[in-house]
């Protein structure tokens, strides 16, 4: 229960963060994927950089996590094409949603609720990927 209200916390904090920088706008993922503004790449950028450095030090200091079990990263995948192939549909129902799944629900704390259509087809799609992935190649 106590790690439950930490994270319930740490998510509030996230979506404060999100929708005061302006992450959780559609207008500023419009400008991204119009590559008209570097505001978006910014943030993508800083965290990007942040999550290396961190996970840097984490490895090198032996860093355990707050409830002290050691932190695993599990070895890096060889395949590039899934990533691609991954990472373009990603991107396209990005573009075409105009939010990722950190915004979707930032959105939705922030009242917009037209939302709740992209989350619940993302809940489907992640069910859809649930019956198929046994026939898809990893």
């Amino acid at each position: 229960m106590k790690r439950t209200i930490i994270y319930l916390l740490i998510g509030i904090l996230f979506g404060i963060t999100m929708f005061k920088s302006e992450a959780a706008s559609w207008f500023r993922i419009y400008e991204m994927f119009r590559f008209e503004a570097f505001h978006m790449y910014g943030i993508i950028g800083t965290a990007l950089f942040l999550g290396l450095v961190t996970i840097q030090v984490i490895k090198r200091f032996k860093i355990k996590s707050f409830y002290g079990e050691k932190i695993h990263f599990p070895p890096k995948q060889k395949s590039f094409a899934r990533y691609a192939f991954g990472g373009i549909l990603f991107g396209l129902g990005w573009a075409l949603a105009g939010a990722c799944p950190g915004p979707m629900f930032t959105l939705l704390g922030a009242g917009f609720l037209p939302i709740l259509i992209v989350i619940l087809a993302s809940i489907l799609g992640t069910f859809v990927y649930g019956l198929l992935k046994d026939r898809l190649p990893h």
